[in-house]
């Protein structure tokens, strides 16, 4: 699995689940990003050091979007605390209280997650205790 998560309100805006941790993996979480956020401005991409990170056609990818690529220091998750965060949360808050059979249902549980409960309802100590969708919603009445 792989998230693209936006550092300002915690909301996953892409993600992808495969077989494998191919660069098709991280493109098409990244795509789907993309296709949500429609932002024209320069961005940031953090990651770490894996290879669908580093490939070719990833990179070239974020290059063509004017998306700068920041990797975390080798062997320190800490450097992307808050996407590590998430996947705690994934899996303390769903994916050890139930009983997955089949990928499938495993996409399934996970899209239910991430899209009905973790944007929408999920509270956030760092956003005011309020969901990521939320916390944007709050933002734009300014």
């Amino acid at each position: 699995m792989a998230v693209v998560l936006d550092l300002f309100s915690r909301q996953i805006i892409g993600w992808s689940m495969q077989n494998r941790m191919t660069e098709g993996l991280v493109i098409q979480a990244v795509k789907m990003a993309l296709f949500r956020r429609k932002i024209n401005t320069p961005l940031l991409f953090h990651s770490d050091r894996g290879s669908q990170y580093a490939s070719y056609a990833f990179q070239q990818l974020l290059a063509e979007n004017n998306i700068s690529c920041s990797m975390s220091r080798k062997g320190n998750c800490w450097d992307n605390s808050p996407t590590e965060s998430f996947f705690g949360s994934l899996k303390v808050e769903c994916l050890y209280q139930q009983s997955i059979k089949t990928r499938e249902e495993a996409k399934q549980i996970i899209f239910d997650y991430i899209e009905v409960f973790y944007n929408r309802q999920r509270l956030h100590s760092t956003l005011n205790y309020l969901s990521p969708i939320d916390y944007e919603k709050s933002v734009a009445n300014l």
